[in-house]
C-alpha cells in the first residue's frame, strides 16, 4: 500500500475535525461553552488537533482516546455548571419567605398599634374632667404662691424700712446706708416684674429713706466744710488745716464722705427715675449732662454737696436781673468758674483726694470738681448761645471767649480730654451754621478791607533785609494769617465732620482770594514790571508756599484720612475715583487743586513778565544785532578789547531789569526769573546776532569777549557759573574762535561724517560727536555746527 501524501493527510484531518467538532457539539449541546458555526472554535481543534496528532497518519490510532478524554472534561464541566445552578434557588426563596415573615409581623404591629391609640384616646377623653379641675387648683396655687411672694416682697419691704428707721433712731448710720442699699439691689431685682404698684411703692419708700439719709449726711458734711472755709472763693492765703480740733474735723469729713460714697449706688439709682426728679431741687444737682456727645457717669455725692454753695453763687451773679448777667461780658462767669477750679485744687488734692484713696474709690476729685462746675458753664452757655443767634458780634465774642474757656481748662487744669468740655455745644446744627455764617462774613469784610488798604500791595518787613526773603505783600499775609486764626478755633474741636466744614471754607475762600489776585493782576498787566504787578505775584508764590506747607502738616492730614473715610462732599466733592485713591494714600493733599491753580496763574504771570522784559531787551538788541562783524579788525590789531559800544544799551538794559527784578521778587521767584531770562537770552542772541551775520577773526573774538566778560559777569551775581544758562552763545562763540586749523579738521570731518551718513564713507571713522565734545560742543547738533563753520570768513584762499 502506498504512502499517504501530504494532500491526503491534509484531507483526513478536516474530515476528522468535521467529525469531532460534530461530537463535541452534540455533547455540549444547551451549553454555551463553544458554538457550533463559530471559525474560532474550528480554528482552535485544528490547532489541537495538529499539536496532539500532528501531520503523523499512524497517530490517528489515538484520536479515540482523545475524545474519550475530551467528553470526560466535557461531562465535568456540566455537573459543575448544574451545582453551581442549583444552589442558588434555596437562597432567594428564604430571603422572600424573610420578607413575607416581616410584612406580617408589621401588619400585626400596626393592628396593635391603632387598638392602643384608640384605647389611650377613649382614655384622654375619659380624664379630662379631671384634668380641668386640677388645672383649675393649680391656678388657684398659682396665684396663692404669688401673692405670698408678693406678700413677703412687701414685707421684706417693711422690714426693711423699719430697720432704718430704727438704724436712724439710734445713728447707727451704715447700717441705714446698708439697709438702703438693700432696697435698691431689691428695686434692680423687681425691675423686670408687672408689678407696677409694688415697684412704686419700693421707689418711694428708697426715695424717702434715701432722701432722710441723704439730707442728714449733707447737713453734717456741710458744717464740716464751713469749718474747713469750704468754699474757697478767693486765692487761700493760709494753710488748709484747721488750728482747733483739727483732727477730729478730719476724721469726721473722712467718716462722711465714706458714708456719702457709699450711699452712691441708691443715688445713682434714684436719679435715673421721674419721681426722683420731681423731688430734687433743681440746685441739688448741677445741670446734666445730657447734652455732652457721649455718656458720662454722674457725679459723686461728696462733690455734688461741695458744689452746691458754688452753685447757689453762680446762679445768684449770673441769672435774673444781676449786673453781672450780661449777654455781652460771658467772661466774668467763665472767668470765675476758672478761678473757682484754680482756688480750690489745692483743697481737693490735700483733703479729698486722700479719702477716695483710702476708699479705694476710683475718683479724681479735681476732675469731678471740674465737671461740677462744667456742667453749670454749660447750661448757661447753651442759654446765652440760642439767644446770640441773631447777634453777630456777641455770637462771635461767646465763641472766642468759649474756645478761649476750653484752651485753659485742658492745659491749666488738666482736664481730660476723653470728657466734654464746652465745645459739643457749638456743635448743634443751628449754633454751627451760624459760625460758619459769621466766620465767612468777617472774613470777606476783612479781605475786602485788606485789599483796600494803602499799603496792601507792600511789604511789612522791607527795611528789614534778614526777614524780607519772600517779599510778601501786607495783603497776602494778613490774609494767611486769617486762615491760620480760622484753623486755630476749629482745631480743637471733637467732631472731624464738624472740622471739614470749616476747611471747606477755607477752601473758598482761598478760591475767591486767588480769584481777586487775578482781577488786579489783569489790570496791572499793562506793564507786568510795576511793583503792583510783582507784589501780586509774591503774594500767589507765598500762598502756594503756606499751602503746600499745610498739605505736609500732621492736622491736615488726618482731615484728609477724614475726609476720605466720611466721603465729605464739601471737601471732595467732583473728585474722580483716581483723586480720591491718591488723597487715601496721602499722595495728594487737600489743597492740590488749589495748587494746580495758583501754580498755573503764578506761571502766567511769570512768562507775561519775562516776554515784557525780553521784548525790551531785544529792542536793545538790535544796534547789536546788526553791528559789521564782517569787518572788525583782528584781535592782535586792537590794543586791548573793549565792550560792542552797540552791546551797551542791551547790557545797560539786562542789568538794570536783574536788579529791579531781585528788589521785588520774592527769592525763589527770582531764581526762576533770572533762569527763564538766560534761556530767552540765549535763544535771542544765537538766532537774531550769531545765525544772522558771517563773523570775521575779529568780528568772533570781540563777540566772544561782549558775552564772556561782560555778558555772563551779570548773571554771575546769582550762580557761580552763568554760561552754562547761555549754552547755545557759548558754545557757537567756541566754534567761531577757533583756529583755522581746527576748524578745517572740524570741517572736514562733518563733511565726511555726512557722507558717511548718505554711504559715501568708511564707516570705521569717529563720530564727530566726539571731536565736539574734546572742544567742549554738548548742545549744539553737528548740522548746527556746519552752519556756524560756515559763518566764519577766515578760511584759507577767502
Amino acid at each position: 500500500m502506498a504512502a499517504p501524501t501530504a494532500a491526503t493527510a491534509k484531507s483526513m484531518m478536516k474530515k476528522l475535525t468535521g467529525s469531532l467538532l460534530e461530537s463535541v457539539y452534540t455533547s455540549s449541546k444547551g451549553s454555551e461553552c463553544l458554538p457550533a458555526d463559530s471559525g474560532t472554535g474550528r480554528d482552535y481543534l485544528v490547532d489541537f488537533l495538529e499539536k496532539e496528532v500532528g501531520s503523523d497518519l499512524k497517530s490517528l490510532k489515538n484520536v479515540g482516546d482523545l475524545l474519550e478524554k475530551l467528553r470526560e472534561e466535557n461531562s465535568g464541566l456540566e455537573k459543575q455548571v448544574v451545582t453551581v445552578s442549583s444552589c442558588v434557588p434555596p437562597k432567594v426563596s428564604a430571603a422572600l419567605s424573610a420578607a413575607e415573615e416581616a410584612a406580617c409581623s408589621l401588619k400585626d404591629l400596626l393592628q396593635k398599634e391603632q387598638l392602643i391609640s384608640n384605647k389611650l384616646h377613649q382614655h384622654l377623653q375619659g380624664t379630662q374632667p379631671w384634668m380641668d379641675n386640677l388645672g383649675q387648683t393649680l391656678n388657684q396655687v398659682d396665684t396663692i404662691e404669688r401673692n405670698v411672694k408678693y406678700l413677703r416682697c412687701l414685707q421684706h419691704i417693711e422690714e426693711l424700712s423699719a430697720a432704718v428707721q430704727q438704724c436712724l433712731m439710734t445713728s447707727s448710720v451704715w447700717e441705714a446706708i446698708r439697709a438702703v442699699d438693700n432696697m435698691a439691689a431689691l428695686d434692680a431685682g423687681l425691675n423686670q416684674s408687672g408689678c407696677s404698684h409694688l415697684q412704686d411703692y419700693l421707689r418711694e419708700t428708697l426715695h424717702f429713706w434715701h432722701k432722710i439719709i441723704k439730707d442728714r449726711l449733707a447737713s453734717d458734711f456741710e458744717k464740716v466744710l464751713i469749718q474747713l472755709h469750704w468754699p474757697i472763693i478767693s486765692p487761700p492765703t493760709q494753710s488748709l488745716t484747721p488750728t482747733a480740733n483739727g483732727q477730729e474735723i478730719n476724721s469726721q469729713l473722712e467718716l462722711l464722705v465714706a458714708q456719702l460714697l457709699a450711699l452712691q449706688t441708691s443715688d445713682d439709682l434714684i436719679s435715673q427715675r421721674p419721681l426722683a426728679s420731681c423731688h430734687v431741687a433743681p440746685s441739688t444737682q448741677p445741670a446734666s449732662l445730657a447734652t455732652a456727645p457721649s455718656q458720662v457717669p454722674p457725679l459723686c455725692l461728696p462733690i455734688q454737696i461741695m458744689l452746691l454753695p458754688l452753685s447757689r453763687r453762680f446762679r445768684y451773679h449770673f441769672y435774673g436781673n444781676r449786673q453781672t448777667n450780661s449777654l455781652s461780658k460771658p467772661e466774668w462767669y467763665l472767668t470765675q468758674v476758672l478761678m473757682w477750679m484754680g482756688n480750690s485744687s489745692a483743697f481737693m488734692e490735700e483733703k479729698i483726694q486722700p479719702i477716695l484713696d483710702r476708699a479705694e474709690a476710683p475718683i479724681s476729685a479735681m476732675v469731678e470738681l471740674c465737671r461740677g462746675l462744667l456742667c453749670l458753664v454749660q447750661e448757661k452757655v447753651a442759654s446765652d448761645a440760642s439767644r446770640l443767634l441773631y447777634d453777630d458780634v456777641l455770637f462771635c465774642h461767646l465763641v472766642e471767649e468759649v474756645l478761649q474757656f476750653e484752651k485753659e481748662l485742658r492745659s491749666n487744669q488738666s482736664y481730660p480730654q476723653a470728657l466734654p468740655g464746652l465745645l459739643h455745644l457749638l456743635l448743634e446744627d443751628a449754633t454751627l451754621q451760624k459760625w460758619l455764617t459769621v466766620e465767612k462774613k468777617m472774613a470777606v469784610e476783612k479781605m475786602d478791607a485788606m485789599l483796600s488798604a494803602e499799603g496792601a500791595w507792600s511789604s511789612q518787613y522791607k527795611d528789614i533785609s534778614d526777614m524780607d526773603e519772600l517779599k510778601t505783600p501786607d495783603c497776602a499775609e494778613t490774609f494767611m494769617t486769617l486762615l491760620q486764626v480760622i484753623t486755630e478755633r476749629y482745631r480743637a474741636l471733637p467732631c472731624p465732620s464738624a472740622q471739614l466744614k470749616f476747611l471747606g471754607l477755607q477752601r473758598e475762600l482761598l478760591d475767591d482770594f486767588r480769584i481777586r489776585l487775578t482781577q488786579v493782576m489783569k489790570e496791572e498787566s499793562r506793564f507786568p514790571l510795576g511793583a503792583r504787578y510783582c507784589a501780586i505775584l509774591n503774594a500767589v508764590n507765598y500762598i502756594s508756599t503756606i499751602l503746600g506747607d499745610w498739605g505736609d502738616n500732621v492736622f491736615f492730614l488726618q482731615l484728609q484720612q477724614a475726609a476720605v473715610s466720611l466721603g465729605e462732599e464739601v471737601v471732595m466733592g467732583g473728585l474722580g475715583v483716581m483723586e480720591v485713591g491718591r488723597l487715601a494714600s496721602l499722595e495728594g493733599s487737600l489743597f492740590e487743586g488749589l495748587l494746580a491753580l495758583l501754580d498755573r496763574l503764578k506761571g502766567d504771570m511769570m512768562g507775561r513778565l519775562l516776554e515784557w522784559t525780553m521784548r525790551e531787551i531785544t529792542e536793545k538788541a538790535k544796534p547789536y544785532s546788526q553791528d559789521r562783524w564782517l569787518s572788525l579788525p583782528a584781535q592782535q590789531d586792537q590794543s586791548t578789547m573793549t565792550l560792542s559800544s552797540s552791546a551797551c544799551p542791551m547790557m545797560l538794559c539786562v542789568r538794570d531789569r536783574l536788579l529791579n527784578l531781585h528788589q521785588v521778587l520774592s527769592f525763589s521767584l527770582f531764581q526762576l526769573a533770572w533762569q527763564g531770562l538766560a534761556e530767552r537770552l540765549d535763544h535771542v542772541l544765537y538766532q537774531d546776532v550769531i545765525l544772522s551775520n558771517h563773523f570775521s577773526e575779529g568780528g568772533a573774538a570781540q563777540l566772544q569777549f561782549d558775552m564772556t566778560r561782560n555778558l555772563f559777569p551779570l548773571f554771575g551775581h546769582y550762580c557761580k557759573r552763568p554760561e552754562n544758562f547761555f549754552k547755545h552763545v557759548k558754545e557757537a562763540c567756541i566754534i567761531l574762535c577757533l583756529n583755522v586749523g581746527s576748524a578745517i579738521l572740524l570741517r572736514n570731518l562733518l563733511k565726511e561724517s555726512e557722507e558717511q551718513g548718505t554711504g559715501l564713507a568708511s564707516a570705521e571713522d569717529p563720530p564727530p560727536e566726539c571731536a565736539l565734545n574734546e572742544l567742549g560742543v554738548y548742545c549744539l547738533a553737528s548740522c548746527d555746527v556746519s552752519i556756524l563753520l560756515n559763518l566764519r570768513a577766515s578760511w584759507p584762499g577767502q
